[in-house]
């Protein structure tokens, strides 16, 4: 099959137009992300250390809550292609329960984890930052299953709008928070990272309440609030949530322990080392954030002409993505490229910290290829309910490819903080990959 602009273009605009608002709301994350960075790392060197590495291991959590809320994105498209509004806000009803299920699991992961902080061989002086600040997050956690219960929703019957305007009055409202409770202003006590941690909690807070309120009072909403009255939760819907679900969330949580349990290693290595990998991580959330919302578009779009059975626009949806996602990260992998020498200077005064950011940027950008790639087809598998398949490809690619080539090129043959991110770029090539073929095969199916 050949190229041509005018099988594609109807595609790119319809993807354009669902995806913009997720990136959108997405890049909100990204300049919270950055904010909190670049605030903690001014009020304390030993802070930003911390938060690095709480923050790529919560991450982790994190995203493994978001995976298995996608669970309901294929099951909304389709109902939505097929004009059953009332089922979909039966199906949101069971995907809160079974969020809030997840929420209970998290909490005793989290917990856990809480408990055995001192066991992971980080800097002693960091562990009283480190604990404060991962308890505030844990806290937040129910909140976070919940607003993506609704977050997938909204995206589901194309509602893209809802959610970034809502993630962006959360990240002012967390910019805000910062600025007050990790400085002291306004005559607020002066609490430094503990204080992010409380912002970040409140956040994730009035954003919940704010889809639920935008549920119950838009108009356009009605029909699905007769099906969401109606509804019950119920074994069939809520087992068909867990099974979509449960792959979804493995295969983002492997792929993100790819980066969190990276963050061990970068320990290990050292407290410059911690404070550049967290300065690079938030450059390199820009460039995923674009991926995965651009992505979480083409997911949306193909379940739709799934639930309609056109196989031919289902694979059109999917490479027309493809083709949208490699154009943006190229373009913004130029300015990341020419401001390597110098952006970490917003974050930090350490010359140190710049010198390692700058040869760490390189890995960053070669793996766009790859990870544009397996984001496409993720969710391209994704958006066909096509999910098992997710779990087997992330595990080879991120625990058998990319942790022990990671560990050997970081620390056995000592390239440092830059060895532990060139594995990046092929596991990713690896993963991507594999979906794309996956994805071909299932296709190619009666």
């Amino acid at each position: 099959m050949h190229f041509t602009l005018q099988r594609y273009t109807p595609h790119y605009r319809a993807l354009v137009s669902l995806g913009v608002p997720i990136v959108v709301g997405q890049i909100g994350n990204v300049v919270l992300g950055f904010a909190d960075t670049l605030m903690i790392g001014h009020h304390s060197m030993m802070e930003l250390a911390a938060a690095s590495f709480v923050t790529t291991m919560f991450t982790l959590i994190v995203i493994f809550a978001m995976g298995f809320s996608y669970g309901l994105t294929p099951i909304v498209g389709a109902m939505f292609g097929r004009g059953e509004k009332e089922a979909t806000g039966g199906i949101l009803r069971n995907s809160i329960a079974a969020n809030s299920l997840m929420a209970v699991i998290l909490l005793i992961v989290s917990a856990v984890f809480y408990l055995n902080l001192h066991r992971m061989g980080q800097p002693v002086e960091l562990l009283p930052y480190m604990r404060s600040y991962l308890l505030v997050n844990i806290v937040s956690l129910p909140f976070l299953c919940w607003f993506n219960a609704f977050k997938q929703f909204y995206d589901g019957i194309t509602d893209t709008r809802v959610p970034m305007f809502v993630i962006l009055g959360g990240n002012v409202l967390n910019i805000c928070g910062n600025y007050v409770l990790i400085y002291g202003a306004f005559g607020m006590p002066e609490l430094g990272l503990l204080g992010a941690g409380i912002s970040t909690l409140v956040s994730r807070i009035v954003m919940f309440v704010a889809f639920v309120c935008v549920f119950l009072f838009r108009r356009r909403y009605a029909p699905y609030r007769r099906g969401y009255a109606s509804g019950r939760v119920n074994r069939a819907d809520f087992s068909r949530l867990n099974s979509l679900g449960w792959p979804v969330a493995l295969q983002l949580g492997m792929e993100c322990a790819a980066f969190s349990l990276s963050a061990i290693f970068v320990g290990w290595i050292g407290i410059t080392a911690l404070a550049a990998h967290q300065v690079t991580l938030t450059a390199s959330q820009l460039l995923y954030m674009v991926n995965s919302g651009m992505a979480a578009a083409v997911a949306v779009r193909v379940s739709y002409f799934n639930g309609q059975g056109d196989k031919a626009s289902v694979r059109d949806a999917a490479y027309a993505g493809f083709h949208l996602i490699m154009l943006i990260a190229f373009v913004l992998s130029v300015p990341v490229f020419l401001l390597r020498n110098t952006f970490s200077y917003w974050f930090t005064d350490s010359a140190e910290v710049c010198v390692l950011v700058s040869q760490t940027v390189i890995p960053l950008i070669v793996y766009q290829f790859g990870d544009g790639l397996q984001y496409t087809f993720a969710n391209a598998l994704r958006g066909i309910s096509c999910v098992r398949p997710l779990i087997w490809i992330a595990f080879f690619s991120y625990f058998v490819v990319s942790l022990p080539l990671g560990w050997f090129l970081g620390i056995h043959s000592g390239w440092g903080l830059v060895g532990v991110w060139s594995a990046f770029p092929v596991c990713l090539l690896c993963a991507g990959i594999l979906y794309w073929l996956c994805f071909i095969n299932r296709l190619r199916r009666p």
